[in-house]
């Protein structure tokens, strides 16, 4: 964490049995690591009952005051029945043979009680529970006197509003967690305000730490928001300093030149820009012609012209002499792209040489691609992962374009910028999932991000129909759909979420051959066939040879064929939300009314179904990476999750602390404007692990 490291062995604080258990069970070694194992929720007299919305059987943990008493015998048992009240609601605690209570329970005892609920008609109730009291006095029971392991369990629970409750594991309990971590407190030292002063607005970060294990009367939110902030500074100044660094670069100062390739392109076009293209294409062109490195995202929706303004701007590039790379995710891509710009620089009457670099072509054709890569004959070079290999040497590499930038972490795209000696590349990256604010601003802060929202002219609208498997006249229908849109000259998608098994690509194929398309060409593609066998298929099915390709997500990013005018994508709850809107951009290239159908088994009353009738119910990329942030992980969102984004972030929300993620970033760049220095010196602490999650970006 920003500003903190307790690099104590946790045998040097507590109790050696104890601390090889928390080792052991927890992965914590260190008296910091136990420090940053935050608390997940905390019981309040008077807050949130733990009860509410609590099911029979569950294990809870309830803090009241006690009040009312009786004491039965039945059946020669001595039976105490407590009834203990939160300020909301009320349970009823039996305790069995336990005579002694009598002594020390009255009325107003304030207690906490940990056991089993179970409800009795309507009521709440625990038998024989561990307790605490809360008096001071420190007596406890059970799981709960494992604090006393710790220390007094009158100085630890005195005049406690809220009780921490840890993440705690069946070998370890919270109370255990609790009793560690108040040790640790106890034998710490006051923490210096890493800034140098506390931040308007904030707590100290002393006050912080200690606050959100043992929150004030007024609660933990205050040392919550200041750790949070803390978080989001941490990210924010590896940023600011990438900024920084990035501008103290030399790259080529690569002007507009008039009459030249690029203006041949934009005469040659056969449509124009739209206006946020006319927007980007002029920031791309400014910032090419500066001699600090272009470091620049472009995002835009599925079918919003990214291609083209990336073309523009190689153009800009080659007018000034210079060789240009596109990196591409996949073979089926980096060949499609290479066609398409031939393709789109012939038509123009635009003569640029536009080379591919793939690892599957043979040692021939690669060496010849590689002659042309060196000798400056390739003006573009195309290419998957084979571009960033030590055997490729460019004449004079001046930009570089990644496509589907999140295919890629920063030190693969960053091998390409040092391919030229002399300088650093400019670099445009580029993604077609939209990237909700809050992660722009903290994963991808390192880069200007330009956006693209616009389709151009001639696109219509995709409609989007969910077809769930529980209404067969509907499943009948998207079938009869998709054989009148081949009828009238159209080609289909069938997206399958697996290769084989049932309801993979392998059987969804055969059974749709053999039965509702028999009259039809149906074609196969999946990600296990070998680079060519995938190209000829997509060679065919954009010839019009196939009619219904039947796909894993394969044809998910960049596939191009706008005869294309129906997607059914099978079993679409199995797929997130930015993934199916990717998807649903296969459809609807070209001129032609498109439809995606949602095929779903699930239950009209899940949150799975809901999900994916949100993502048929708008086309609007942006408002959709919202919600897809909302519903999932901020690393499942990043393609991040086994990359460490959850370390690193423990309480900050990517979906929720927008105005304390913004406050951050201003402050990082004031702070790196004005003491470098502090800023290298506060983020030199930060580990690998820590910064695993941002090579993503």
């Amino acid at each position: 964490m920003l500003g903190f490291r307790d690099t104590r062995a946790l045998g040097e604080v507590l109790p050696e049995k104890e601390a090889k258990k928390l080792t052991k069970h927890l992965g914590v070694s260190t008296c910091g690591d136990l420090v940053e194992l935050f608390p997940r929720k905390y019981l309040h007299y008077g807050g949130t009952s733990a009860i509410l919305g609590a099911q029979d059987g569950d294990t809870i943990s309830f803090v009241g005051h006690v009040e009312a008493l009786r004491t039965d015998y039945r059946k020669g048992k001595h039976i105490m029945s407590v009834t203990i009240f939160d300020g909301i609601t009320s349970v009823r605690a039996s305790f069995f043979n336990a005579h002694y209570l009598e002594r020390i329970l009255k009325v107003g005892t304030r207690l906490m009680v940990t056991g089993k609920l179970t409800f009795y008609r309507g009521n709440a109730q625990m038998s024989h529970p561990d307790y605490v009291l809360m008096d001071g006095s420190g007596q406890a029971t059970g799981s709960m006197a494992q604090l006393g392991k710790f220390g007094s369990l009158a100085e630890m629970l005195e005049g406690r509003e809220f009780l921490p409750v840890y993440p705690a594991t069946a070998k370890v309990t919270t109370w255990t967690i609790m009793g560690a971590v108040y040790s640790i407190l106890e034998s710490l030292p006051v923490q210096p305000e890493p800034l140098g002063e506390v931040p308007a607005g904030f707590i100290s970060f002393d006050q912080a730490l200690r606050g959100i294990h043992e929150p004030p009367a007024e609660g933990p939110q205050a040392a919550i928001d200041r750790l949070k902030y803390n978080e989001a500074l941490s990210v924010a100044l590896v940023m600011a300093l990438r900024r920084a660094d990035t501008s103290q670069e030399s790259a080529p100062a690569l002007p507009r030149v008039e009459g030249r390739d690029q203006d041949g392109m934009l005469k040659g076009l056969p449509f124009p820009l739209t206006h946020g293209q006319q927007q980007v294409l002029t920031d791309l062109s400014e910032d090419l012609s500066r001699t600090r490195p272009m470091t620049r995202l472009l995002q835009g929706e599925v079918g919003s012209g990214k291609t083209i303004v990336a073309l523009l701007a190689m153009l800009q590039a080659i007018d000034n002499g210079k060789q240009c790379a596109l990196l591409a995710p996949t073979e089926v891509l980096a060949l499609q792209h290479a066609r398409s710009l031939q393709l789109t620089l012939l038509n123009a009457g635009v003569h640029v040489r536009v080379v591919a670099l793939t690892g599957s072509m043979g040692a021939a054709q690669k060496q010849e691609a590689l002659l042309k890569i060196v000798t400056g004959e390739a003006d573009i070079v195309v290419g998957t992962h084979a571009l960033i290999q030590d055997s490729v040497d460019f004449f004079d590499l001046g930009f570089v374009v990644v496509d589907e930038q999140h295919r890629f972490g920063v030190e693969q795209r960053d091998q390409l910028r040092t391919k030229n000696e002399r300088y650093t590349p400019h670099m445009l990256v580029m993604t077609a999932t939209p990237i909700p604010r809050t992660i722009a601003m903290t994963v991808f802060a390192d880069l200007e991000v330009s956006t693209l929202r616009e389709l151009p002219g001639g696109r219509k609208p995709i409609q989007s129909s969910v077809v769930p498997e529980f209404l067969p006249t509907w499943v009948a229908r998207a079938w009869e759909k998709i054989r009148e849109e081949v009828a009238a000259g159209r080609q289909a998608y069938i997206v399958c979420p697996r290769i084989e098994g049932e309801g993979g690509v392998l059987e969804v194929a055969a059974h749709l051959a053999d039965t509702e398309f028999q009259d039809l060409s149906v074609g196969i593609l999946h990600g296990r066939m070998k680079g060519d066998e995938k190209d000829t298929i997509m060679a065919d099915f954009a010839r019009g040879g196939i009619d219904v390709l039947v796909s894993t997500t394969v044809i998910e990013v960049g596939v191009d064929v706008p005869n294309a005018t129906v997607m059914m994508i099978r079993e679409s709850e199995s797929f997130g939300v930015s993934q199916l809107h990717q998807l649903r951009g296969r459809v609807g290239r070209g001129g032609h009314k498109s439809l995606c159908l949602f095929h779903t088994l699930a239950d009209d009353q899940t949150p799975q179904f809901d999900r994916v009738q949100a993502v048929a119910a708008t086309s609007d990329g942006f408002e959709l990476a919202e919600l897809d942030l909302e519903t999932r992980s901020e690393g499942d969102v990043l393609g991040t999750s086994q990359s460490g984004t959850r370390k690193r972030l423990k309480l900050l929300s990517l979906s929720k602390d927008y105005q304390l993620i913004q406050r951050a970033n201003e402050d990082a760049a004031a702070i790196v404007d004005k003491q470098p220095e502090l800023a290298r010196e506060l983020t030199a602490d930060l580990d690998d692990s820590d910064l695993e999650y941002l090579e993503k970006s």
